[in-house]
């Protein structure tokens, strides 16, 4: 009798209204900037469906809540209890088993992506990644190990494994309009692999708390022809300082090797 009552039909379909204008309206912005990585159509693409299967389930609750608080309320004066109710089985299994189906299909997907991400092309460049309060600094693969503070420089269209390796506390490897965005824990190596695939200069954003310096932790990032970036790294007249060759050896002890001995090209 309770079920009978409540105009399903009615209510999906102003769910239906209510999430195609709220799609159509959030699927218009672009929410992260320009797309200069092969990585971020893929990135996006998989948030625009985030975005589509979250409104859906926002409008489901607010309508059924809105229902509910406008069929159910009590009339003026009526201080008594409320009927009691035994829940409803079928209801609590349709609430349990839809978002588990759409995290299992969410993070499928994700994983599908990575994948696509991270695949191995047979050209591929690694970069040491040095964070530390409240700096970048990078070492570059050759007979020895070229380093430059506050600038990164990396060839355009060709795969880049950034091996990072924190000196202090966590920081966050982040350029915006890569979308690859990776914590560096001290300790550790870890691994973010980008390809950029468009010209230009950005910046390295450390994302992650790391003290009263953070919003200052910024690095300028350069894309550029790989010949040009070839000769600019030959240029480079430091080489990695000992202590962070250090902190390389020392991460290595618990992960894979981090710094590839690759002739710049």
């Amino acid at each position: 009798m309770f079920s009978k009552r409540i105009p399903i039909a009615k209510m999906a379909a102003v769910v239906v209204v209510l999430s195609a204008i709220t799609c159509a309206i959030m699927l218009s912005i672009n929410w992260n900037g320009a797309e200069d990585s092969t990585a971020a159509p893929k990135i996006d693409d998989l948030m625009n469906i985030a975005i589509v299967l979250s409104t859906v389930i926002f409008w489901v609750v607010m309508v059924a809540l809105a229902y509910a608080l406008w069929a159910f309320k009590a009339k003026p004066g009526d201080e008594s209890d409320g009927e009691p109710i035994h829940g409803n089985t079928r209801l609590e299994i349709v609430w349990t088993l839809v978002p588990t189906v759409i995290v299992l299909f969410l993070g499928v997907w994700s994983w599908k992506v990575l994948d696509e991400i991270e695949e191995p092309t047979g050209h591929q460049l690694t970069v040491d990644v040095f964070s530390q309060q409240y700096a970048w600094s990078f070492g570059y693969p050759g007979k020895e190990y070229a380093y430059s503070q506050g600038v990164l420089h990396v060839p355009v269209n060709r795969q880049i494994v950034f091996k990072m390796h924190s000196q202090d506390v966590i920081h966050s490897f982040w350029v915006p309009q890569w979308r690859i965005k990776k914590d560096n824990v001290p300790g550790i190596t870890t691994t973010a692999i980008v390809t950029p695939d468009k010209v230009g200069t950005y910046q390295l954003i450390c994302t992650e708390l790391c003290g009263f310096g953070h919003s200052s932790m910024r690095a300028k990032v350069v894309v550029e022809p790989e010949a040009k970036w070839a000769k600019w790294v030959e240029a480079l007249k430091e080489k990695v300082p000992t202590p962070l060759m250090v902190s390389v050896k020392q991460d290595t002890e618990t992960n894979p090797e981090p710094l590839e001995r690759v002739e710049a090209e």
